[in-house]
């Protein structure tokens, strides 16, 4: 148990301020419908509450996933969050469904009331302000290797969905949930402005749907993901990235094979490089080494690489970006 709780502490942050948040918005909410009886505030109560259980979840998963390799398992637990995250889009997606078929109920019973305008405004309002403020979390999580020109201000948001796709699953889980929380809170809140001050009565149904179907959406995105962190996915961008790095050195003539594969947080790197003949044990050792470092130095979340040397072949295998190589 004391293990259990030693592996917390390296949990995906933004996750566990998310779950926090989306707890205490689901009790608000819930109250706030309970007295208005609001489709879009259900709509909203279901979205928190299937956020905080999501949230939660990958936040024990990221923690866990951090365990130390054992005899039984030496490959080590990092894909274990991908199957906690696969195991929490079933919560989201019930949820879905629910708030889907809840709105559907309104749109054709057509009731409405115009009561309580300003709870529901004000708890959505108080909604939007604490998603924002995870949503940042989680921009900064994203964007936390980029140079600090390139995240002041207002650039973190172009910046965050630029490199959503290199984030770790946790984080981007996340970025993906809080970002449908805020759009469906405005939704939300828009909804009940036009069903209050305007004939169209229904709107908030029609909200509760479109809601429903924004959850569907990321469940399906983050299902995708999860599924392929699970196989053992290979994550291309830092294959060029690193290789690119690699081929600068001057003793290395080209790169044979090469293969980044993601396990959860973690990269697991395979490269074979191709040398002269005549390089000595020592030398290539040395290479090694440097290898090894420069790799750990500009990616941390490293776990193992395996350098495998050959003899030069005269046939161009790494292609990807054109290096020109320093005079030795």
């Amino acid at each position: 148990m004391r293990e259990l709780f030693g592996l917390m502490r390296f949990g995906a942050k933004s996750a566990l301020w998310a779950a926090i948040i989306n707890t205490v918005l689901g009790i608000i909410k819930t109250a706030a419908y309970l007295i208005t009886g609001n489709v879009a505030m259900f709509a909203e109560m279901m979205h928190s509450f299937g956020d905080a259980a999501n949230q939660f979840f990958v936040f024990v998963g990221s923690g866990l996933s951090k365990k130390a390799p054992t005899e039984r398992f030496p490959g080590g637990f990092g894909r274990l969050v991908n199957l906690v995250l696969l195991g929490a889009v079933l919560i989201v997606g019930i949820l879905a469904y629910e708030t889907i078929v809840e709105g559907i109920h309104h749109i054709r019973s057509g009731a409405h009331s115009e009561d309580w305008f300003w709870l529901n405004v004000g708890v959505l309002g108080l909604a939007i302000v604490l998603e924002m403020f995870v949503l940042h979390k989680a921009m900064k999580e994203i964007t936390h290797n980029l140079p600090k020109e390139q995240k002041k201000g207002l650039k973190i948001f172009p910046a965050a969905f630029k490199n959503v796709k290199s984030a770790n699953p946790a984080t981007k889980l996340v970025f993906l949930e809080d970002l449908v929380a805020v759009s469906g809170a405005v939704l939300a809140l828009v909804a009940i402005v036009i069903a209050t001050y305007t004939p169209f009565h229904s709107a908030t149904g029609y909200a509760s749907v479109i809601i429903g179907i924004m959850l569907i959406v990321v469940v399906g995105r983050i299902f995708l993901d999860n599924a392929a962190g699970v196989l053992g996915v290979a994550d291309l961008d830092m294959e060029e990235r690193m290789g690119n790095e690699i081929m600068k050195h001057p003793r290395i003539n080209d790169i044979q094979d090469m293969a980044v594969i993601r396990e959860g947080d973690d990269l697991h790197v395979e490269l074979k490089v191709e040398v002269e003949e005549s390089m000595t044990i020592k030398e290539s050792d040395e290479i090694r080494e440097y290898i090894a470092a420069e790799i750990k130095r500009r990616v941390p979340n490293v776990t193992d690489i395996i350098i495998e040397f050959d003899v030069d072949d005269e046939i161009v295998h790494w292609k990807k970006t054109v290096i020109e190589k320093p005079a030795e």
